[in-house]
């Protein structure tokens, strides 16, 4: 996937919007003002921070050259995905919905079963 083709998925996420919090450059991904992803370019390269379950990250990181501890982030709970058409279009995706549901399961509780009801479980926590 390229920058444009993540950017379209992160948005098609439930209730998720674009912000620029840190400038033009780098688009942060939320829903209900919590962070599940950014997406920027550095070095003509895009990259994208993913949320992750620790043990998934590592593992992430030894299968994929491209996924890396993440960049400016806590290192233990989130990974750069380097988007050089390295991985599979289904893992990113798969990745991008993991992070997502992640951070839907983190609010609270009241904002969390808002989106369950409006959306339904199956498609938060893909």
């Amino acid at each position: 996937m390229n920058y444009k083709q993540c950017r379209a998925y992160l948005r098609k996420r439930p209730d998720a919007y674009e912000d620029f919090p840190f400038g033009v450059n780098i688009a942060v991904f939320k829903v209900n003002k919590k962070m599940f992803a950014t997406l920027a370019y550095q070095d003509k390269i895009a990259n994208m921070n993913l949320k992750c379950d620790p043990d998934e990250a590592m593992a992430l990181r030894d299968i994929f050259e491209a996924v890396i501890p993440g960049y400016h982030m806590n290192k233990t709970h989130w990974n750069t995905i380097i988007l050089n058409d390295s991985i599979p279009r289904g893992e990113i995706e798969r990745m991008i919905d993991r992070s997502y549901g992640l951070v839907v399961k983190s609010l609270k509780k009241v904002d969390r079963m808002a989106l369950e009801i409006k959306y339904g479980s199956e498609n938060l926590y893909r």
